[in-house]
């Protein structure tokens, strides 16, 4: 296995390491909530019934 395929290798969990800090971070700071109730009003609005 070469230094590339070792490091393309682990690239992934770097990036999964990111994401799960950032979706932490940002449940932490309460933005989860806003995050929720836009959601919701996307999915109400495709729907029809807002």
């Amino acid at each position: 296995m070469t230094y590339l395929q070792r490091w393309k290798s682990k690239l992934w969990l770097i990036g999964v390491a990111v994401g799960v800090i950032c979706l932490v971070v940002g449940a932490y700071n309460g933005q989860l909530e806003d995050i929720y109730r836009k959601a919701i009003a996307i999915c109400l609005e495709c729907i029809g019934i807002g």
